[in-house]
C-alpha cells in the first residue's frame, strides 16, 4: 500500500516494509474466494436446477459457519514468483484472521478483516494501518486482486440478470453454464459473469469476468476436487489475468477443520499482532 504520510522517518520504514505489504495484500484477497467460509453441503434438488438453484451454488460453496485453514498460495508474476504457507481463521462471511507462516521474511505478518474492514499489520515495523476506502477498487501492486475482492458481499442471483445458456447434455464438458448480466442498479464492476458448474454435484468450476465492452478480464479456475475435512471441494482455485496469461495466483488447501471453535476475540486489532 501507498499511503501519503509526510512524516519522513515513516516514509522509510515503509520502504523497507514494502514487499510485506505487497505479501499481506496479496493473501488478503485470496479469502474472498477461498479461506474464510466453510463448505456447505449440497442439497438435493428434485428436479432439475434453475439458474438461481445454480448460482446460489456457486456462491455457498465456501460459505459456513466457521473454520480453520492452512493453505499454500503461489503468486507468480513478470517480477516475482514466491510460495508463501498461510494459517486462517474465519467466522460467516464477516470475520477473517489470517497468519504467514513462511517464508521467514514475511512470517507474522497478518490481515484482519471484520465487515467491510481491512488492516494489515507488519511486524518487522510494528506497525497496523487500515486499508482506506481509497484503496478498495484499486489492484494491488503484483497482485491480481483488488481489495474490493476481499470485503465484497454481494450475490449473483440477486445483482444480475441471469439465464442458463448450456446444459450437461449441449456441452462435451457435462456442465451448466449460466451466463449473469448487472442490474442497473447493482454495486457490481463486471459487465457480464459466466459460470460453469458441474451437473452431477453442483460444484462450480469456472468462472469468467468481462468488462462492460464485452473482453475478457479474468478467469478463476476451480480445480483438483477431491475429498477434503470430509467435504467434497475444490482443493485448488487459480485466477489468471486475461492480459497476463503467463501470471497467476494459486491458493491450495494442505489443511480444514470444518468444527473449529474460532472465538470473537480472534478477530480484533489486538489479536492481529499477537
Amino acid at each position: 500500500m501507498i499511503y501519503l504520510i509526510a512524516c519522513t522517518q515513516f516514509l522509510a520504514e515503509r520502504t523497507q516494509a514494502k514487499h510485506l505489504w505487497q505479501a499481506a495484500d496479496a493473501i488478503a484477497v485470496v479469502l474472498a474466494f477461498a479461506v474464510t467460509m466453510t463448505v456447505v453441503p449440497m442439497v438435493a434438488l428434485a428436479g432439475e436446477p434453475t439458474a438461481e438453484d445454480l448460482l446460489n451454488a456457486s456462491d455457498d460453496m465456501y460459505r459456513g459457519d466457521s473454520s480453520t485453514a492452512t493453505i499454500s498460495m503461489h503468486v507468480k508474476t513478470a517480477r516475482w514468483d514466491r510460495t508463501m504457507t498461510i494459517d486462517v481463521w474465519s467466522k460467516g462471511e464477516e470475520k477473517s484472521l489470517i497468519l504467514i507462516k513462511s517464508p521467514a521474511k514475511e512470517a507474522g505478518t497478518a490481515t484482519l478483516k471484520v465487515e467491510d474492514n481491512i488492516w494489515n499489520y507488519l511486524p518487522k515495523v510494528d506497525r497496523t494501518m487500515k486499508v482506506p476506502a481509497s484503496m478498495m477498487s484499486g489492484a494491488w501492486m503484483g497482485s491480481h486482486f483488488s481489495n474490493d475482492d476481499l470485503v465484497k458481499e454481494s450475490r449473483m442471483a440477486q445483482d444480475y440478470e441471469f439465464a442458463i445458456t448450456s446444459k450437461p447434455a449441449d456441452n462435451p464438458e457435462g456442465q451448466y453454464v449460466v451466463t449473469c448480466t448487472p442490474l442497473p442498479d447493482a454495486p457490481v464492476v463486471w459487465g457480464k459473469v459466466v459460470v460453469k458448474v458441474r451437473g452431477e454435484d453442483l460444484l462450480t468450476t469456472e468462472i469468467t469476468y468481462w468488462d462492460e465492452k464485452g473482453e475478457l478480464k479474468r478467469t478463476m479456475q476451480f480445480l483438483d476436487i477431491k475429498e477434503l475435512g470430509g467435504r467434497t471441494m475444490p482443493a485448488k482455485m487459480m485466477l489468471i489475468p486475461a492480459d497476463k496469461p503467463d501470471e497467476y495466483t494459486e491458493v491450495i488447501y494442505e489443511a480444514l477443520d470444518f468444527d473449529a471453535e474460532v472465538p470473537d476475540s480472534t478477530f480484533t486489532l489486538q489479536a492481529l499482532k499477537q
